[in-house]
């Protein structure tokens, strides 16, 4: 059973992964791309943990949650800096 799903998982991925790709460049506009890079990292997320699973590793898992942190603090500094036009408030 594994043996079929994870292909499949690595398949439907990797085309989430190039329609977001495409959507990121194409845009129309910067909040539409912000989603898609948020998006971007969501799909990594899932191909490293299903790559993980494949080879019964936990290191992998480790790597995704750090990613994770990372995609969710650049999320916020993007949205922040498109709405204030700047990241770091000073009064």
């Amino acid at each position: 059973m594994l043996a079929i799903v994870i292909p499949v998982s690595f398949a439907i991925l990797g085309i989430a992964f190039l329609l977001t790709l495409v959507r990121l460049v194409r845009g129309p506009s910067l909040p539409d791309r912000i989603v898609a890079l948020d998006t971007l990292n969501v799909n990594a997320i899932a191909l490293i943990v299903v790559y993980g699973i494949s080879l019964r590793s936990t290191v992998f898992f480790e790597a995704a949650l750090l990613i994770a942190l990372m995609g969710f603090v650049g999320t916020v500094a993007l949205t922040k800096y498109l709405q204030r036009g700047d990241i770091i408030e000073l009064n």
